[in-house]
Parts: C-alpha cells; structure tokens; sequence
C-alpha cells in the first residue's frame, strides 16, 4: 500500500471536520461565510471520495463541481475579507502601518 492510499482517507477525515466547523461558524457565530466554507469542503469530501472508491464519473461532472466548489471559497474568503476589513474611514489597508 503506498502512502497516498494511506493518507486518502485522512484527507477526507480532516475535509469533514472542516464541514462541521464551516456550519459551525454559520450557525454559532452567525457568519455567512462559514456557509461557503462548509460546501467548499463538502464537495471535496464528495470529489475525494468518489476518487477513492473508484466510482465512474464523468469528468465534465467532476471539473464542475470542483468549480463550484472555486467559486464558493472565492465568495467565502471575499466575505471573511469584507469581515475583517470593512470599508470605511481608517480602515484603509495604505493607512495601516502608520
């Protein structure tokens, strides 16, 4: 057995984890993004799963859920981003260091 077959599964393991605190940080900190987060590594879950098993699936379905799965932590980063970051009067990144 070589050491992707092994780390595989741990992959996945540590995904489902992220699922679980993405939907925790939607739920319990009442953060949109945490929503992104969660299907960003659900559908890798699925993705990595699929692979792993060996389930025949057509390539076109497999780039595009990896895609949407792109677009979702793209939309979550830029929430997390705006979150930390607000626009506004001293919140300019140039006025930062001074």
């Amino acid at each position: 057995m070589d050491i992707s077959t092994l780390l595989q599964p741990v992959s996945i393991g540590i995904e489902v984890i992220l699922v679980v605190l993405g939907i925790a940080i939607a739920l319990q900190k009442k953060r949109c993004y945490g929503w992104f987060f969660a299907l960003t590594f659900g559908i890798y879950v699925i993705y990595d799963t699929l692979h792993y098993t060996g389930v025949e699936v057509s390539q076109n379905v497999l780039s595009g859920i990896f895609f949407i799965a792109t677009l979702s932590i793209l939309i979550g980063i830029w929430q997390l981003y705006r979150d930390l970051y607000p626009p506004g009067p001293g919140n300019n990144a140039e006025t930062e260091g001074e």
